[in-house]
Order: structure tokens, then sequence, then C-alpha cells
């Protein structure tokens, strides 16, 4: 039986429309920001692979501190929240003008459904040189156990 999630649904769709309004170059009005209360599905970027007893993430984290960030696992669910801040020197009292402004700054969150349930009470994240790793174990009833067999 095949899951459906409204709200993963409703992503989606979202995405499909940004994707379709910035082929059409309309500059900035097309561009996800970082906005309070704006989200960018695709931020933060991931890499995940597993092995036989764990999942393994990891997220591109440049500028972000580890106490601006939020990580949360429920069931097969993992959110992760946070901010970029602006630095201190960025504004510099109004005397600079900006030309380009790629890096954005606010909060994000980006919620993705994982391949496999895990153990959400033995999962472990580090943060270094903006890359952030989360090392998830798989749930102790989906690893593989060995069965002896007995003669009778």
């Amino acid at each position: 039986m095949a899951h459906f999630d409204l709200f993963n649904e409703m992503d989606l769709l979202r995405r499909e429309v940004d994707n379709t309004f910035r082929n059409f170059a309309l500059g900035p009005m097309s561009t996800p920001t970082f906005l309070p209360g704006s989200t960018s599905g695709d931020y933060p970027r991931l890499n995940i692979s597993s092995n036989e007893n764990n999942l393994y993430i990891e997220a591109l984290m440049p500028g972000i501190r580890p106490e601006d960030l939020e990580l949360s696992v429920m069931q097969n669910t993992l959110t992760l929240s946070g901010e970029r801040k602006a630095d201190s020197d960025d504004d510099n009292n109004g005397e600079r003008t900006w030309h380009r402004r790629e890096r954005g700054i606010g909060r994000f969150m980006r919620t993705i459904e994982l391949p496999t349930s895990v153990d959400t009470s033995k999962v472990d994240a580090l943060c270094h040189d903006g890359i952030l790793a989360i090392t998830l174990p798989k749930a102790e009833h989906l690893k593989a156990r060995k069965i002896s067999v007995s003669a009778n």
C-alpha cells in the first residue's frame, strides 16, 4: 500500500512551480530566499548513504554555527532547521553598496523522508568545517539476524 503524504505532495508541487517560473528569468522574484517564514525545499544540500547498521547524512552548512541548528527525527522523518545570521560587518552601518548578494540569510527548514526506520535514541550529529554529519542507527527490528537451525 502506498503512503500518501499531503505536505510532501504540496512541497513537490511548489518546487515544480518554482522551477517553471525560474525558467522565465524573472530575476530575484523567482529565486528562493531565506526570508523568515520562507523555506527552500532543497537547502541544505544533502548526501544520504547507508550500510548494514546506519544511515549517514551529510549536509552542507557553510557559515552556520552548530548552536543555530535544530535537528529532529520522528519515525522515519528527519527535520533540519536553523538560521544563517548576517555577519556583523555585512551592513557596515549602511555604508556598503551591494552589487550581488547570493548567500542568503534567515531561517530555513528541510524535512526529508528517510528510506528506513531509525533508532531515534542513538542519533549522533557532528558539525565540522561547514559539514553537518548525522549518523542514524537503523532500528533493531530491521537489521538482519542470523537464526540458528537445530536438528530434531
